[in-house]
């Protein structure tokens, strides 16, 4: 199973990605940016492979660059405050 079939395991994935990046030094506007670059190409190349991941796909593709930089901001809080670290 892939870590994208369930939204558990993918939000605890990007938590261990997190963890890595600010272990690394990356700032929050690093990675904020980052998040950004990483939606923008999943919802460009990956098919959603569960409701929650259709949900951000499809809110994705109705927001402005603003909006979607929003949405990427709060996966990174989302992970943060809930994923496995």
């Amino acid at each position: 199973m892939s870590v994208l079939e369930n939204w558990q395991q993918w939000k605890d994935f990007l938590g261990d990605r997190l963890d890595h990046a600010q272990n690394q030094g990356m700032n929050k506007e690093v990675i904020n940016d980052l998040a950004f670059q990483i939606g923008d190409y999943l919802a460009k190349q990956v098919e959603p492979k569960n409701e929650q991941e259709r949900i951000l796909a499809d809110l994705w593709s109705v927001a402005t660059p603003e909006e979607q930089h929003a949405v990427a901001s709060i996966m990174v809080k989302l992970v943060e405050n809930n994923g496995s670290h």
